[in-house]
């Protein structure tokens, strides 16, 4: 599978290095480059500067060849508006976007973004430890 993730945070890294791990084709980019510091030395991997919100940015990562596309950066509305450009400007299949904001996320959701709530996952998994 071919995935271009649009953040190079913890997460962005991690979920890099899971996809390299499993053999897929990975590209991710990030507007600050200090960030890659974060991917495993042994990445194999394409880690590019740049912003996911740019076509130009997205066409140099691979993105008219993507089978997949992640949106993981700190911000929700740069999420939405590059999952919208990989979905509906280069057709990539399969889409997904992290959004903090639970009622963002739920909105977004029913406009047909596929989206993940940490906010939401977190406190669900927190009450089951809780409650038991």
């Amino acid at each position: 599978m071919n995935v271009v993730i649009m953040g190079c945070g913890r997460v962005g890294a991690q979920l890099a290095a899971l996809l390299d791990e499993d053999g897929h084709k990975v590209a991710i980019l990030d507007m600050e480059p200090y960030s890659f510091r974060r991917l495993p030395a042994n990445f194999q991997g394409t880690a590019l500067v740049g912003d996911g919100t740019d076509e130009d940015s997205l066409k140099r990562a691979g993105i008219e060849e993507a089978d997949a596309f992640v949106a993981v950066t700190q911000g929700d509305n740069r999420n939405v508006m590059a999952a919208q450009i990989a979905k509906h400007i280069f057709n990539v299949p399969k889409v997904v976007c992290r959004i903090y904001d639970p009622l963002r996320e739920e909105m977004y959701h029913t406009l047909g973004l596929e989206t993940i709530s940490p906010t939401t996952v977190g406190a669900r998994l927190l009450r089951d430890v809780i409650v038991g």
